[in-house]
């Protein structure tokens, strides 16, 4: 059974303007590194947030990219931030190298109407449904690739997967 996401509390915001690597830890596990590479090889902004749990491997691997323009680092966000956030995003990179059980990050971008690219590690082919709600990955060239096709991806579809398979159904009340 999977967590439920409250998913009427997360706003849809329709912009896209580009993709975002949201989670509660920086770490090597994580994958911003690789986030940053995506970005970079595909010519879009990048906006990190989380706090930084490894202080070498954000100090050696995150900061030197940091630029304020392509690559943006804004810290710990909130709940209320976080889904205006995932909202603006193109999509979420959740590029990690470990099996996750479950990625409640991806559900709350996929909340907001994004999709998620992310590397096919633990629940992730649970979570996301490839080429209708995201992208499952196994390498970088292929992140790079699924962030020029993100946008056949229908936000509605993102949105409407998780209210049927994530939200009310599964212990959560529905929010009107």
């Amino acid at each position: 059974m999977h967590q439920g996401s409250p998913s009427a509390i997360l706003i849809v915001v329709d912009q896209t303007v580009e993709v975002s690597f949201i989670d509660p830890a920086i770490h090597p596990h994580k994958g911003v590194y690789e986030a940053i590479q995506v970005a970079k090889r595909a010519g879009i902004k990048l906006r990190i947030a989380g706090i930084v749990q490894d202080q070498d491997y954000f100090a050696t691997k995150v900061e030197p990219y940091l630029d304020g323009v392509t690559v943006e680092y804004l810290g710990a966000v909130g709940p209320d931030r976080r889904g205006e956030l995932l909202g603006q995003a193109t999509a979420l990179l959740h590029l990690i190298s470990f099996d996750e059980p479950f990625g409640l990050s991806l559900v709350e971008s996929m909340a907001c109407g994004t999709p998620v690219i992310a590397f096919g590690r633990g629940s992730m082919a649970e979570i996301i449904r490839h080429e209708e709600t995201g992208y499952i990955v196994t390498d970088i060239d292929e992140a790079v690739e699924a962030v020029a096709a993100v946008g056949s991806i229908s936000r509605a579809a993102c949105r409407q997967d998780v209210e049927q398979r994530f939200s009310h159904t599964h212990g959560w009340r529905k929010i009107t």
